[in-house]
């Protein structure tokens, strides 16, 4: 029997965090401004991404709903009404997604993740998603110290001010020696070539 349950092995994994998300909170509205052309650019990513079988991970908050699994969020979040629908729809799973529900900030805090990456023997971390400053930076932050290199595409992430995004992706790049170019810069391809060599 093989114990490996993950699709396929790729050095390189594109994670989607906190996109499924109702945005029904105090700044949520703030925050849509932003994450609907984040949406976009994201899609067409991951579109790249799994042309070149880059895993796509969602790392997503539970939302307090203990009791329920990822697929329940998904169908909530992208209900007619809901505020933050329209980047759920945009950027609804696969059949082939990966998913981690994490109850914190981090995707890393008491969460399987990084045993998924360990199992698709990722190196190198692409994070996309919800909030720039908050648990994009927190997952980019538990990445770094675990030896993953990271790569934060400045339009492919948001927050509800344009300050705190540019400020968290500063952050990123002294502290974290993050690459935060812009998602058209990013080649999946020459990224996997260069861990391989």
């Amino acid at each position: 029997m093989n114990d490996n349950c993950v699709l396929h092995e790729c050095p390189v994994a594109l994670l989607l965090i906190d996109v499924i998300n109702d945005l029904e909170f105090e700044e949520g509205e703030k925050l849509v401004e932003y994450a609907i052309p984040m949406a976009r650019n994201i899609a067409r990513l991951k579109l790249e991404a799994k042309k070149r079988g880059v895993p796509c991970l969602y790392v997503n908050d539970n939302f307090g709903q203990w009791q329920s699994d990822f697929k329940h969020l998904v169908t909530r979040c992208i209900r007619n009404g809901v505020l933050g629908a329209p980047i759920a729809r945009e950027l609804a799973p696969h059949h082939d997604d990966y998913f981690v529900l994490k109850p914190r900030h981090s995707g890393f805090f008491q969460t399987p993740l990084d045993l998924l990456l360990q199992s698709l023997r990722t190196k190198k971390l692409v994070l996309c998603g919800l909030t720039t400053d908050s648990c994009v930076l927190f997952t980019a932050n538990d990445g770094y110290l675990r030896g993953f290199e990271i790569l934060v595409p400045s339009d492919c992430c948001a927050a509800v001010a344009k300050r705190r995004h540019t400020d968290a992706l500063g952050q990123m790049r002294r502290t974290l020696k993050a690459d935060t170019t812009s998602s058209m810069e990013i080649d999946f391809e020459q990224l996997i070539v260069a861990r391989k060599e």
